[in-house]
């Protein structure tokens, strides 16, 4: 994994803090509503997961923000998900909320969350950093993709084995 892709320790995000306030980054984060600022501040379910069942990437070539996605499902549906990020505040707040808006859903349902969505639930965000939205509707649909990959539909039946079929054998007649 890249090295950038890394979460910080929890002993470094104020250092890191401090740092981004030092750099003019306090001056971007007043363009932001509570919520943003409170998700990048205080990310939700930051860090990487062991022996996903999906796995997504997005990135936006223009500005070189990138997402990771992880997600854990059982029975169809995602019971855990966790990111990260490499970005601006709006990319690492977009991967926190939509760890928490697709926990719990079916694949079929995360797949109909959209970059709307996600700018919804964050209370909005500025026109520029539309893009962090989408980043995360792409990783949501990567990760699902991936976990579609990997874990094998169930393979019909053949005919003679299917529901309301027993006692009949291969020709369809009774025995």
């Amino acid at each position: 994994m890249p090295p950038h892709l890394h979460p910080l320790p929890h002993g470094e995000r104020g250092r890191v803090r401090g740092l981004l306030k030092d750099s003019g980054m306090a001056e971007e984060l007043a363009s932001y509503n509570p919520i943003v600022i409170d998700h990048f501040t205080h990310p939700r379910n930051m860090g990487e997961m062991e022996n996903p069942d999906g796995v997504g990437e997005a990135q936006n070539p223009v500005c070189g923000d990138t997402m990771r996605l992880f997600i854990r499902v059982e029975e169809n549906r995602i019971i855990d998900a966790k990111f990260l990020t490499f970005g601006c505040a709006a990319a690492i707040a977009s991967s926190s909320i939509t760890t928490e808006m697709i926990k719990g859903k079916t694949l079929e349902e995360a797949l109909l969350i959209s970059n709307h969505m996600v700018t919804d639930a964050l209370g909005g965000l500025p026109p520029t950093k539309i893009h962090c939205s989408v980043l995360a509707e792409q990783a949501i649909k990567a990760a699902v993709l991936d976990c579609r990959k990997k874990t094998p539909s169930p393979s019909p039946l053949p005919t003679g084995e299917r529901d309301g079929d027993e006692g009949r054998n291969k020709r369809g007649s009774e025995e």
